[in-house]
């Protein structure tokens, strides 16, 4: 199974591009984030003839979070993180699609710092940890899967001493997003190429792309009942030198069906 998270930067100026990936990657499950949407304008008549059924958390303008499934139903279990009952923006997003739960989350960006952005970056992250360890609690197969705005260590950017005061390369928000991890989450992409330079987002700006002047800041996690599964993850970094195209790249990682056993050590003759 490859499940996919992807920032499209606007669901509807960038279907083309959205569809395109679609077509090429093929994967089963993917979380869109930044929809820039209301509920009414999701393009669900195209994500349905591209081969994918979906939900969505739309607002206009701002935010949005989406599951695509072409392997199943999704039988929505959330919409909003808890914690907050008066949180208007539409971050978060949860189900179960074929024996798996997928949360799908656009995280705060929380500039300017210091701020009532960051503040409230800050509040929504500390939700999510809180929510998160009620999921992982559950020993169910988990993913969290989506636009983190955070890189967790100088490893994430390109040139960290340029973002040190960046709401996504903060102190705390970098140990918010390590307090997450202890949990018991695995960091995907980490998990399989811990040494490697990799970016998930490029700026439009100064040739960012051109020049692989990254941030890593799109992220999958995966519980303890599912990181025995992971095969193989990457970055479609490609897709972010296509025209119209989001300043996010597709990351994506491949499960097998079944946790893979250890071959026990021979004993020695």
């Amino acid at each position: 199974m490859k499940v996919a998270t992807y920032n499209v930067n606007g669901v509807n100026g960038r279907l083309p591009v959205l569809l395109r990936w679609l077509d090429e990657a093929e994967p089963d499950i993917v979380c869109l984030q930044e929809l820039k949407s209301p509920d009414e304008r999701f393009p669900i008549e195209a994500i349905r003839e591209a081969g994918y059924d979906a939900i969505w958390h739309g607002q206009k303008s701002w935010n949005g979070v989406a599951i695509l499934s072409r392997v199943g139903e999704i039988h929505e279990t959330r919409r909003g993180l808890p914690g907050d009952p008066d949180d208007s923006h539409s971050r978060y997003i949860e189900a179960a699609v074929r024996g798996i739960i997928v949360g799908g989350l656009y995280l705060p960006n929380g500039n300017p710092r210091p701020g009532p952005k960051f503040d409230y970056k800050l509040r929504w992250f500390d939700r999510l940890i809180a929510h998160a360890g009620e999921l992982i609690g559950t020993g169910l197969p988990i993913i969290l899967a989506g636009d983190f705005n955070v890189m967790p260590t100088e490893r994430d950017v390109y040139k960290p001493e340029r973002w040190l005061d960046d709401a996504l390369f903060a102190p705390e928000v970098r140990a918010a997003y390590f307090r997450l991890l202890d949990q018991g989450w695995t960091d995907a992409l980490r998990a399989l190429h811990p040494d490697e330079t990799i970016y998930t987002f490029w700026d439009y700006f100064r040739n960012a792309y051109a020049r692989n002047a990254g941030l890593r800041i799109d992220h999958l996690l995966l519980s303890p009942a599912l990181a025995g599964r992971l095969r193989s993850a990457g970055v479609d970094a490609h897709v972010r030198g296509w025209e119209k195209t989001s300043d996010h790249a597709p990351v994506w990682i491949e499960l097998s069906d079944r946790p893979s056993r250890r071959r026990k050590a021979k004993e020695p003759a």
